[in-house]
């Protein structure tokens, strides 16, 4: 019987860590979502005149962040539909939930989205709008 060498141990060991590291680094990845509830940190948007407007915006589903959390939409990216709202996100049109919709008047004027991402793999996305607030519509 042959003992091994102990620099092949060692190499080995080392070839199993970098392995072991690297999948997890994936799977966190893949895991989580791809997008966070961002924050101004910065500050770049502190001095707004809306910075507090946007900070107070809640819905029936909770706070919305901030605008920095929002995604402004295009007027093709959102309609209505049998009397409830719709927007495309990433190509595909998604309902939004009646508890979703801001409906105090849109200061900012322009339409917004909060959503919130959620992907697996081998799972189809799954998108929970938490805001949303239709434009002035001009």
């Amino acid at each position: 019987m042959t003992v091994p060498d102990e620099s092949d141990v060692g190499w080995r060991d080392w070839l199993i860590l970098v392995a072991f590291l690297l999948v997890l680094v994936v799977a966190v990845r893949v895991l989580s979502p791809l997008t966070a509830a961002a924050r101004d940190l910065d500050g770049r948007f502190a001095g707004s005149p809306l910075h507090n407007w946007f900070e107070s915006l809640h819905s029936g589903k909770g706070p919305c962040c901030s605008d920095a959390d929002g995604t402004a939409l295009s007027d093709v990216d959102w309609e209505t539909r049998e009397g409830h709202y719709r927007v495309r996100i990433e190509g595909e049109w998604w309902d939004v939930p009646d508890e979703a919709v801001i409906t105090e008047p849109n200061r900012a004027g322009r339409t917004m989205v909060w959503p919130v991402y959620y992907r697996m793999v081998n799972k189809p996305l799954r998108i929970d709008i938490r805001c949303f607030m239709p434009g002035s519509m001009t």
